[in-house]
């Protein structure tokens, strides 16, 4: 039987409490528990009401091969009943730096219209100078009289 020691959920709606509980992997998160080991108020304005706990016999659990949720033995490790870390396997992720086809179209589009962009903005800059340009020198009209 395999044994996990995790949260299970009480309290009323937006105000959660936890009772942190020993139970087969298999039962339901808020099912039957073999063990209640504590409680776990994450929105107590008391600091040391939040987390009630009996150290030692998460201590005999860890023992005989219970392994703690990430967010337990985060709680374990801060009240000194666990020191090591849950055994995670790094995500499988390849396959995300390229990109999709689609996404690859999206960004090859929104390039051009940048640069689309930029060029009527460069076109128009250089249309105000030439015509300011323009009127600050002096006509060939006024320069012969």
């Amino acid at each position: 039987m395999a044994v996990v020691i995790r949260m299970k959920r009480t309290g009323r709606r937006n105000r959660p409490c936890y009772r942190i509980s020993v139970a087969d992997r298999r039962f339901p998160r808020d099912g039957k528990t073999l063990e209640t080991l504590g409680l776990y108020d994450p929105v107590s304005s008391n600091p040391e009401a939040q987390i009630r706990i009996d150290v030692e016999r998460a201590k005999h659990w860890i023992a005989n091969g219970a392994i703690p949720s990430e967010t337990v033995a985060s709680i374990l490790r801060r009240q000194g009943a666990f020191e090591g870390a849950p055994e995670r396997q790094p995500r499988d992720r390849k396959g995300r730096e390229g990109g999709s086809a689609r996404g690859n179209r999206v960004r090859a589009a929104k390039k051009a219209r940048a640069e689309a962009k930029k060029a009527r903005y460069d076109e128009r800059i250089a249309a105000k100078r030439a015509a300011a340009k323009a009127a600050a020198a002096p006509s060939d009209d006024a320069a012969e009289e």
